[in-house]
């Protein structure tokens, strides 16, 4: 969060003030207007104004970072003006590998304040390009819920005596899952353009008209997928409307899939 806080402190007083529900802030940082010693060792006093500031930044989790070097942040065009060390930043709590910052006095070309950086780590992240998964209202799926009910049925659960036994019994259960969901399901590629609607009716008429090519299997493929279009997103309103999540709630879904817009009734 990046904040400007002018010569009256609106922009701090604004933050006491006013509850701000802002979660897992990681840096806060800006042109704060404030002189203090605790940043500034050129400077003696001490300044009131830093209590409000770091009562706003406690809320927030975050706490004074150090800078690397020890630099005015401001430079002022009026050469009887002297540099101060104005502009702040503030790390959010227990960050063992982001406590520092660096002020590049070098790099504010015609501007009066130094910019301020910080490195901020990134974990590298595994993601995942296939999944298993059994189509919806498939053969398949039918075949997969049978044989688990079956299985559920064949399971022994008469005389559970102790935790050891109950544990046994989920544990051999899991397995089964397991090994049934292993039979009937099939790996895909997680693709940008993967579609929740697709089922097994919309591929039915797209293999026919590969097979082929004829203009009235394609009308066919293109109706098919239209009409499945239309139920999928209409069951997914429908549910978010039950649910009482708001306008809100489905105004964003439907943006998030380029929806055209649709009419909420409360």
């Amino acid at each position: 969060m990046n904040i400007y806080s002018d010569s009256s402190q609106s922009a701090l007083k604004y933050f006491k003030n006013t509850k701000v529900n802002i979660q897992n802030l990681l840096v806060m940082t800006g042109d704060f207007n404030i002189r203090d010693n605790l940043w500034d060792l050129l400077y003696p006093h001490y300044s009131s104004q830093s209590d409000n500031l770091f009562i706003i930044a406690d809320c927030f989790n975050l706490e004074l970072s150090i800078t690397t070097n020890q630099v005015p942040t401001r430079y002022p065009n009026n050469n009887q003006e002297i540099n101060l060390v104005i502009d702040l930043m503030f790390l959010h709590f227990s960050s063992s590998k982001m406590d520092n910052h660096t002020i590049h006095s070098d790099w504010r070309l015609t501007s009066d304040h130094a910019p301020l950086t910080i490195v901020i780590p990134i974990m590298e992240e595994h993601i995942q390009t296939k999944k298993c998964t059994i189509v919806k209202n498939s053969d398949e799926e039918y075949t997969f819920v049978k044989e688990l009910t079956k299985a559920l049925r064949n399971i022994n659960m008469s005389d559970i005596t102790d935790i050891d036994h109950l544990d046994s019994i989920v544990t051999d259960f899991a397995s089964l899952v397991e090994n049934i969901w292993a039979k009937y399901s099939k790996i895909i590629n997680i693709m940008v353009h993967s579609k929740s609607w697709w089922n097994v009716n919309c591929s039915r008429d797209l293999d026919k008209y590969r097979t082929f090519k004829h203009l009235e299997d394609w009308k066919q493929f293109k109706k098919t997928v239209k009409n499945t279009k239309h139920t999928f997103f209409d069951l997914k309103i429908q549910e978010i409307s039950n649910k009482r999540q708001g306008p809100w709630k489905l105004m964003n879904w439907v943006h998030k899939h380029k929806l055209p817009a649709v009419k909420y009734n409360s």
